[in-house]
């Protein structure tokens, strides 16, 4: 059975599920228990599962973190949910040099989930990061970036079953999208891509709120001929390469698709592993479309010139493959 649910509402009903499951689950941030969430993320959950389950804590990510560290390696299952993704700054050290280290360094189980809602949007230079690069070049941790309410639930259900660390990155753009999820949401496995629209003649891989861009850029192209075949990564590390280089290989094109810079970025890794895996099958050079390299700001038009727009990303789907309008 499914139900029409937005992006939040999916991430809600996966924790409850979960927390009704299995009662090592608890979350703690700022701003949860009465109000949800800055995006009402876990809104109601406060009232279901009491203030043991649902903790208010000081503005502190580091203290955060560090306690959802500890009571991991000690058999719960925290989800500590910094709001805004940028706030991690805040504890690079206990998410980087613990969190992803513990299970090389002692063995040690550290069943964490840190949740930030991430991605461009206007909520100006400080809270409108792309962090998911970052992480996603950090060994020992999973990096999430649902792009529908499916995969908000889904990948939620595998990272709460799961015995590592993941980022689960949920852009701030996505918030009130509304999809179809299947209940009850079962687990998706982390590493596998989702074709999202199938096509033959350019790949256009995007992860996040972009993948909802791209499916419109094939759709208008279409008029034109072009038959594109969209990749939703679901997570940037790990990466599904084989469902990548298998795209590749049928199309001979690529185009790939973010609102993060592209210096430094998930699409530059992925670049680089279809030129090393399947470079004999391209046709043309692949094209990168991303943010461009500077703070994100408030003004409407300049943030609208700092990201890829709908007829960029279909001007290039038609440039790639030859097409002229």
């Amino acid at each position: 059975m499914s139900e029409t649910m937005t992006y939040a509402a999916a991430f809600q009903r996966a924790m409850a599920d979960e927390m009704e499951r299995d009662e090592t689950i608890f979350v703690l941030g700022t701003d949860l228990y009465v109000r949800g969430g800055h995006f009402a993320q876990v809104k109601g959950l406060g009232e279901r599962f009491g203030r043991a389950r649902v903790r208010d804590t000081p503005i502190s990510e580091a203290a955060m973190v560090a306690a959802g560290v500890g009571s991991a390696m000690h058999g719960m299952r925290p989800v500590v949910d910094l709001n805004f993704a940028d706030f991690a700054m805040g504890a690079m050290d206990e998410i980087v040099n613990q969190a992803a280290k513990m299970r090389y360094m002692f063995g040690a189980r550290v069943p964490l989930v840190i949740r930030g809602s991430s991605g461009v949007g206007l909520f100006a230079a400080q809270h409108t990061n792309s962090v998911e690069s970052w992480f996603a070049a950090t060994p020992g941790l999973v990096v999430a970036t649902p792009a529908t309410p499916a995969d908000a639930g889904g990948l939620l259900v595998q990272a709460l079953r799961g015995d590592d660390p993941v980022i689960f990155l949920m852009h701030k753009r996505l918030s009130s999208v509304r999809g179809e999820v299947d209940v009850p949401i079962q687990p998706i496995p982390f590493g596998q891509a989702r074709i999202a629209r199938e096509g033959s003649d350019v790949t256009l891989i995007s992860y996040s709120f972009t993948v909802r861009q791209a499916l419109d850029a094939a759709e208008a192209v279409a008029e034109d001929g072009i038959s594109v075949e969209v990749v939703d990564l679901r997570t940037v590390a790990p990466l599904d390469r084989d469902t990548i280089n298998e795209s590749v290989r049928k199309t001979g094109r690529v185009v790939l698709l973010s609102d993060a810079p592209t210096v430094g970025s998930v699409l530059s890794e992925v670049a680089a592993g279809i030129q090393e895996a399947v470079l004999d099958y391209l046709d043309a050079p692949i094209v990168r479309l991303g943010g461009r390299h500077a703070p994100i700001p408030h003004s409407p038009p300049l943030f609208e010139a700092l990201v890829p727009s709908l007829d960029g990303v279909s001007d290039a789907l038609r440039d790639i493959v030859g097409v002229t309008v």
